[in-house]
């Protein structure tokens, strides 16, 4: 009886002892030659093959004008098993040939089948569906799980204050005592149905600045517009939400009854004990000085929650918002404040999507009311670029930054150029109108963004033709599923091309095309899910495949910024294979297959044509 078999590999550590004891009592052993096949396409399989020694690839035969192909999925090697879908279906659906001589475990597929009926996670990982081998994964790797009960901490679950409510007739002079008497710094006022609040801010304000009297009701110095969160949603989110409001409170609401409120210093504390939090930071610096020390942590931030197993998407929704302060900070430090109602700070590409880990090149524009006269805009605007460069912002090597006048643009000038891009078939056209898509405002006027991205959607009513071209650049660029062989001496892999942008793109283009005005990928699907534009299924696929892409580049990332301290790291968006664990190969190869069957229902949708 073989002895060699390994259980401590998913999905074989997924089974029980006496399962697994059942495995190893019914398994058997092959050899096969090179050139041999292992299983033919149609025929009946014996069970589920793991390759003990060896290589085999998984092919589907195709006529050609010289013949019969084979195409190439993917390659299996040591420890990599093979053949479950076509075991579990009782029929073979590719070839499966040794590429060199090759040993293999045989889990009979009666064997399969039964472990199959019994143990539900292992039944589910074998139906080789991404999500559910990811959260698989997930909650089976012991080096994650605290962190992630800490991530998945809800905002009802120990930092929401009581809510102390004054009623609206009472003074300024009896809130200063009260709050003094309760050792607070905030409380509420109710005012009909609404409530307000007041801080020892807007106290302070408005006895000594306003020098309102002390008899003055707090109901009329209150702020009614108050920020909400439920109390099941993430803590995680009300830090984001406080980060991206520049506010310290949140009140909690659960269907119009108020629970209480959450303090920022309260979940920073939550927070402090797990990782490096640097928000508070940001929000005091009061000097470009004190700003680049806050934002020179934020690497060390990702990296911090990155080993702790945080959830990437969880990460990138930290950092833009993160990202999202500075930038808007250093823009009023540097802008003259009577410029700023007049003029909009844009970020682009990755940064407007939300989906920046690392810091990458900047991508951002600005854009001005028509008629603007400021003299020292475009000194003012190379200043803000190079600061942004000593933060740790690299230069954008196509130049698309508010440093280059092509990028700085009267809200005339700037519906003119999407018209144009929008019109052009040209690659670098098409590739500013992607990047200009993504946009969302940080700093200054919002409302110019908004005058312009409205205008565009209005501009694209029924325009399939330019649909159909846009989707296409989803298809320019081939998905690696043969790439782990054929690349093997390399050892590389382009994730952005082969897996990241086609998901990015082609989602991007069906937003457009609905007018869906976020901007982040996930949260897109998310919308063209809930639209009933896409299916609910396929977008779980989608978002999975994306968050897995992102959190392997990130992974590299980190380890080569470890190696190589200085400089940029040129090569951002290349995987090395070799240094992947066995399950995340496993892992990327699902993803690759879920890209796949995206282009192709892009094809389909915006008639494409094969490709």
């Amino acid at each position: 009886m073989p002895t060699s078999f390994k259980m401590d590999n998913l999905p074989f550590s997924l089974l029980t002892e006496s399962e697994q004891a059942t495995l190893r009592n019914h398994l058997d052993i092959a050899y096969f030659q090179k050139g041999e096949v292992v299983m033919a396409a149609g025929s009946v399989p014996e069970g589920v093959h793991v390759i003990l020694k060896g290589r085999v690839s998984e092919s589907e035969s195709r006529d050609d004008e010289s013949g019969q192909s084979h195409q190439v999925y993917v390659h299996y090697e040591n420890e990599d098993y093979f053949g479950a879908w076509s075991a579990i279906k009782g029929k073979a659906i590719h070839n499966f040939i040794a590429e060199e001589e090759t040993i293999c475990h045989i889990i009979p597929t009666k064997t399969v089948l039964d472990l199959v009926s019994t143990n539900a996670l292992f039944a589910d990982y074998f139906q080789q569906n991404l999500a559910a081998k990811t959260e698989i994964v997930e909650q089976h790797s012991g080096e994650t799980q605290d962190m992630a009960e800490f991530m998945l901490a809800r905002v009802g679950e120990g930092v929401i204050r009581d809510p102390l409510i004054v009623l609206e007739e009472t003074t300024i002079k009896e809130a200063t005592l009260f709050m003094r008497e309760n050792q607070v710094d905030c409380f509420l006022v109710k005012r009909g149905t609404r409530y307000g609040m007041v801080t020892g801010t807007d106290l302070l304000n408005a006895a000594v600045v306003s020098e309102m009297p002390l008899t003055t009701p707090v109901s009329e110095i209150a702020t009614y517009r108050l920020i909400s969160i439920h109390p099941d949603d993430y803590l995680f989110n009300a830090l984001v939400t406080m980060t991206r409001q520049r506010i310290e409170r949140v009140v909690v609401m659960k269907e119009q009854e108020l629970i209480g409120i959450v303090d920022l210093t309260d979940v920073l504390s939550f927070f402090s004990s797990h990782s490096h939090v640097i928000g508070l930071r940001i929000e005091r610096a009061n000097t470009v000085e004190d700003l680049f020390i806050a934002a020179s942590g934020l690497n060390e931030l990702i990296k911090s929650l990155v080993s702790y197993g945080v959830k990437t998407r969880f990460a990138m929704d930290l950092l833009s918002a993160m990202n999202g302060r500075v930038m808007a900070k250093l823009f009023e430090m540097l802008i003259p404040e009577d410029m700023q109602p007049h003029v909009c700070l844009i970020v682009m590409g990755s940064e407007g999507r939300g989906e920046q880990i690392m810091k990458t090149d900047q991508d951002n524009a600005i854009i001005h009311r028509d008629g603007l006269v400021w003299p020292q805009m475009s000194q003012t605007l190379q200043e803000f670029s190079n600061k942004l460069m000593e933060f740790g912002y690299p230069p954008c090597p196509g130049n698309i930054m508010v440093s280059n006048p092509y990028w700085v643009n009267s809200l005339g000038d700037w519906t003119q150029k999407l018209a144009d891009w929008s019109s052009s078939w040209e690659e670098q056209d098409q590739m500013n109108l992607a990047i200009a898509v993504d946009a969302k405002p940080v700093a200054g006027n919002p409302a110019l963004f908004k005058a312009g991205r409205n205008w565009f959607f209005k501009s694209l009513k029924n325009n399939d033709l330019f649909f159909s071209h846009f989707a296409k650049v989803a298809l320019e660029f081939h998905t690696p599923l043969t790439l782990f062989g054929n690349l093997k001496d390399k050892g590389q892999l382009d994730i952005k091309k082969g897996g990241i942008f086609p998901i990015v793109h082609g989602v991007r283009t069906l937003a457009l095309e609905y007018r869906i005005l976020a901007t982040n990928t996930f949260k897109r699907i998310e919308a063209l899910v809930e639209a009933g534009i896409m299916e609910d299924k396929h977008g779980r696929e989608l978002s999975e495949a994306l968050g897995l892409f992102i959190q392997l580049r990130l992974r590299q990332q980190i380890k080569r910024a470890e190696e190589e301290e200085k400089g940029v790291d040129p090569t951002p968006n290349t995987l090395d294979l070799q240094s992947l664990h066995k399950m995340d190969r496993e892992l990327l190869r699902d993803a690759f297959h879920v890209v796949k069957g995206f282009k192709k229902h892009l094809e389909s949708r915006y008639h494409l044509g094969s490709r």
